[in-house]
């Protein structure tokens, strides 16, 4: 039995499709406003996707575990994941030169928690956004057209947003 979306997720994903010609493009919005209310997207998650863009099941599952942002398991919702960007575009353009930075900032090395538990640095192949490499998300928001000196800014307002309650 698929998920039932709410009807806040039905209106987000409705408004996606809308600025696009074909359903088909508007499947990674709809699939991070799903992850967004769900947590992650099991395989009836991603079934009501489908059937909500009238897409093949098979096609929104291929678009979840091509993309590293999505998450096919639940996970707490205290750790902020901060996901760079390496592939050809945004190296070209200073990934590794941003991500010795959040390295440097954070105490850590790609694929390592903060010891405060409040970071998880990844490096990512490809987040989809290459005309404004190099980026990175963290959590749902995209930072494009990075720099060092832009990676300091975003921590340092990560930093002080307040931290949620962990659910596990």
């Amino acid at each position: 039995m698929p998920l039932q979306l709410s009807a806040e997720a039905k209106r987000k994903i409705d408004a996606a499709v809308a600025r696009y010609p074909n359903p088909q493009a508007a499947c990674l919005p709809a699939l991070h406003v799903v992850q967004g209310e769900v947590g992650h997207l099991s395989d009836e998650a991603i079934q009501a996707v489908a059937e909500h863009l009238g897409l093949p099941v098979a096609h929104v599952f291929g678009v979840v575990t091509f993309y590293t942002m999505f998450r096919r398991d639940k996970v707490g919702r205290n750790v902020t994941v901060l996901r760079v960007c390496t592939n050809v575009s945004c190296m070209l353009r200073g990934a590794y030169e941003v991500l010795q930075r959040l390295e440097l900032r954070l105490g850590v090395k790609r694929g390592q928690t903060t010891p405060d538990g409040a970071f998880t640095l990844v490096e990512e192949e490809c987040l989809a956004a290459c005309a404004n490499a190099p980026m990175m998300i963290c959590g749902t928001d995209y930072h494009l057209d990075l720099t060092p000196e832009k990676v300091e800014r975003i921590l340092d307002d990560l930093r002080r947003q307040p931290r949620p309650e962990r659910v596990d």
